[in-house]
């Protein structure tokens, strides 16, 4: 039978979760776990489902959902909001779908640079800096836009 996780201090708590203590600070001022009370002259303890709270949190991380998104996720699993937890999981997909479609166009340029430096050897101008220079590098009609806030990595996305 498995140890079952109860009364850790906050050290001892990031240490189980996989996180650091400035990572549960952080998770708390943002509203995502909840601190817990802290008895007259004693220290806060931490419990079982506070460490599941936090692997929840990390798991939907990894699965690209920015912290926002996870404190929405947290607030319907309660097991009767199935569907709004499904869009917001469609949503996501359709994020990283169009992510990767913008990967794969910045791949086949970068090998093209690539392949064209190597065709260079010898020339004075270099194809890849020379293409950064004038900005012509996969920039299409609409130029290449950096993907939104929502979807790159923050350092507060501990």
């Amino acid at each position: 039978m498995a140890d079952r996780v109860e009364n850790l201090t906050i050290g001892a708590f990031a240490q189980t979760s996989g996180v650091n203590v400035e990572t549960v600070r952080y998770y708390q001022r943002r509203g995502l776990l909840s601190e817990p009370r802290k008895p007259l002259g004693g220290i806060r303890h931490y419990g079982e489902s506070d460490v599941a709270r936090v692997r929840f949190i990390k798991t939907a991380q990894r699965l690209g959902f920015t912290l926002e998104e996870v404190a929405l996720l947290l607030k319907l699993d309660d097991g009767t909001h199935c569907s709004e937890a499904a869009a917001v999981a469609q949503h996501k997909l359709a994020e990283v779908r169009a992510r990767l479609a913008d990967l794969g166009r910045m791949e086949n340029v970068l090998a093209d640079l690539v392949a064209r430096c190597r065709k260079a050897r010898g020339n004075v101008s270099c194809p890849l800096i020379s293409s950064l220079h004038s900005a012509s590098v996969g920039s299409g009609s609409k130029g290449e836009k950096r993907p939104p806030r929502s979807t790159r990595r923050s350092p507060h996305n501990k």
